[in-house]
């Protein structure tokens, strides 16, 4: 499984390995799993210090970029435990590319697409026992990337950080997988013209939250956004597919 996988590999101690949660009650995106995949990037060296090791926090300046101006991409997907154990993916090389993007348009570094999918791969298999096997579980995959430069003035950075991080969940909405009510907005709009609407960037998400908190107060459970100039033409719901 190792094999000309080019990045390092730390082990948690076996003492330090969590607790699974049950797999009746997953929610999403609360129990993380014991292992991540790191790397980091600057303009001297480019991507550097890869490594699967310990899932840990991170020691930041608040003077991050990320915090002040938004630099932040990510992905996601899911990996799935067939009948006979075998582990899915779908379509993990095209979740990269898309990755990579965003990072485009956010003006950040493209991934190695190839050696990060060997390493999701050694990830998955290095924490295989998390990847649930009960009906509609699955184990959700988020690979994100970050500007980490201490610095306030408006420019891209100039050091990135890449990490995956992989949790088992469940079903995402409270209705489990049954039918979802919709809040249409004819208000507030999710993307323009020349903007960022097809970019998976923080920021995007930050902005939904307002007419998401609206519309669960009035007993719905997600928005469907309309489009942003004659506010007629469906778009697209924030957390799912129409």
């Amino acid at each position: 499984m190792w094999e000309n996988i080019e990045v390092a590999l730390e082990k948690t101690p076996l003492d330090k390995l969590k607790k699974k949660p049950s797999e009746d009650n997953l929610g999403f995106g609360v129990h993380f799993t014991d292992h991540m995949y790191l790397s980091k990037w600057n303009r001297e060296k480019g991507w550097h210090d890869s490594k699967i090791c310990p899932y840990q926090n991170f020691q930041m300046d608040p003077a991050s970029m990320v915090f002040h101006y938004g630099q932040a991409i990510f992905e996601g997907m899911k990996a799935y435990r067939g009948k006979d154990d075998q582990i899915f993916l779908f379509r993990p090389k095209d979740n990269f590319e898309r990755l990579n993007t965003s990072a485009l348009r956010m003006c950040m570094p493209r991934v190695p697409v190839d050696l990060v999918l060997k390493s999701l791969k050694a990830l998955l298999y290095l924490d295989r026992e998390w990847i649930p096997s009960a009906p509609g579980a699955t184990l959700y995959i988020r690979p994100t990337m970050i500007g980490v430069d201490p610095i306030l003035g408006v420019k891209p950075s100039d050091t990135y950080l890449f990490y995956i991080i992989m949790c088992p969940v469940g079903a995402y909405y409270p209705e489990g997988f049954n039918p979802t009510k919709i809040y249409v907005s004819d208000e507030y709009v999710r993307a323009v013209k020349g903007g960022v609407g097809q970019v998976k960037t923080a920021g995007n998400y930050a902005a939904s939250l307002y007419m998401s908190e609206i519309a669960k107060k009035a007993g719905y459970t997600q928005v469907l956004w309309l489009d942003a100039c004659e506010h007629k033409y469906v778009e697209e719901v924030g957390t799912s597919n129409i």
